[in-house]
């Protein structure tokens, strides 16, 4: 198998072959972290333009280098495009990744000890959104809120929003914030509720739509931005584009924004990340990029249904985004996140384990596996092929100590893959 990469192989050989090995990587392995995606060959060719070489610390119009006039326009194409994908007022595309755009929205809004309202880490929260690990933390007072007790009622399982708790949090500490959004939730997150809870205790509401934005633009996500004041996302999970993250805010909140990314936190902008993010968002306002979005919702529901058949417990019961979160305890009680996460690298399958509501494992042990089907619904799989995959899965923990068995698996997966190459047409 050769790749695009084999081209390019120039004296620094060692760097050009890790290249190749990680894109025979990505094409002969199921990639089902829900945080990755395949960006298109144009958003490829645009990370690695020209653009890398230009310095251009500022806005458009308002640099601190001379020979911007290529650069502005750029930049400015990707804010417009942007605005409209969305309805926004107003766009900031230079953040460099989700959790930059979450801090400046903080530093811009917020001044040091004010009281944030966020989701939990351990049910569904982010870094950002409060964790002791992160500077947010350290910085700003943070209130949690959680999801509510798991059910055994199938039809009312639990697992979600806790909008009764939220609205309590929110009354008795008074957040200037409520932070709205998760990195580890598997249910659509109503802003017109945040909305109501924000405007009854007089605070704003920041809606983090990293994990979302793409299905927020296809149509099959419901649209935050007349609801919040700030809305912020990556621009490489559902969306499709290049790594990095955006903030779209109300023109009343656009200068504190602005100046909070530069020069409050950042320095000379990824133009050529930019530019690949102008490529992005004109993909994802194409009737095309809604069916996608529309799909990755359908494999996700149907990946979650034959997860289950296979005895897997489904936090919150279902799902209706790209992303299913599951309870490996219910599927064998002594199997780990970590151990299933190793298990399933081997057989070919790429996911991250994750903590799962009242988890008693730790954060790097845990008792979940999340799982997303953005990335091989880009490759090209539906329904039926997620139904595969989840056989294989299951084989290959059920059969984890056989070699044997996990090898099996890891040549169906490659037969899979060599059918669903996201990158077969691409000529380098």
């Amino acid at each position: 198998m050769t790749s695009p990469f084999d081209a390019w192989i120039t004296e620094d050989v060692e760097v050009t072959t890790l290249l190749a090995e990680e894109w025979r990587r990505q094409t002969s392995t199921l990639q089902l972290i829900a945080s990755e995606n395949f960006a298109s060959p144009a958003v490829l060719a645009a990370t690695g333009s020209i653009l890398t070489n230009k310095y251009a610390e500022g806005y458009p119009g308002r640099r601190y280098y001379g020979g911007n006039q290529i650069v502005d326009q750029v930049e400015d194409l990707a804010r417009r495009r942007l605005t409209a994908l969305f309805g926004a007022d107003h766009a900031n595309v230079q953040p460099h990744s989700g959790a930059n755009a979450n801090v400046a929205v903080y530093q811009a809004l917020l001044e040091p000890g004010d009281t944030i309202l966020a989701m939990r880490l351990d049910q569904g929260g982010h870094l950002t959104h409060g964790s002791p690990a992160s500077m947010t933390s350290k910085a700003w007072h943070f209130v949690s809120y959680g999801v509510t007790p798991r059910h055994d009622d199938p039809d009312a399982p639990g697992e979600l929003i806790d909008f009764d708790n939220v609205r309590d949090l929110a009354r008795e500490h008074r957040p200037k914030l409520i932070v709205a959004g998760a990195t580890a939730y598997s249910r659509l997150i109503d802003p017109v509720a945040f909305r109501e809870i924000a405007d009854e205790v007089g605070a704003m509401l920041m809606f983090d739509s990293a994990h979302v934005a793409g299905l927020i633009a296809g149509g099959v996500h419901p649209n935050p931005v007349p609801y919040s004041d700030v809305v912020t996302f990556t621009t490489h999970k559902t969306l499709r584009g290049p790594r990095g993250g955006a903030i779209l805010c109300r023109e009343e909140h656009a200068k504190r924004i602005d100046s909070a990314v530069f020069p409050g936190q950042q320095g000379g902008p990824l133009e050529h990340a930019i530019a690949a993010k102008a490529v992005a968002f004109r993909e994802a306002s194409l009737p095309s990029f809604a069916d996608y979005a529309a799909q990755i919702v359908a494999n996700a529901a149907a990946f979650g249904r034959a997860l289950a058949e296979q005895g897997f417990r489904l936090v919150s019961g279902g799902t209706e985004n790209h992303m299913v979160l599951l309870d490996l305890r219910s599927f064998d009680a002594e199997l780990t996140g970590k151990q299933a996460q190793e298990v399933l690298d081997r057989a070919g399958i790429t996911t991250n384990r994750n903590t799962i509501p009242d988890d008693p494992r730790s954060a790097f042990v845990t008792s979940g596996l999340r799982v997303g089907t953005a990335a091989e619904t880009t490759a090209g799989l539906r329904e039926s092929e997620f139904a595969q995959v989840a056989a294989l899965m299951a084989r290959a923990l059920r059969e984890r100590a056989d070699e044997g068995s996990v090898a099996a698996v890891r040549a169906q997966v490659g037969e899979l893959c060599a059918r669903f190459n996201p990158y077969a047409s691409f000529t380098g």
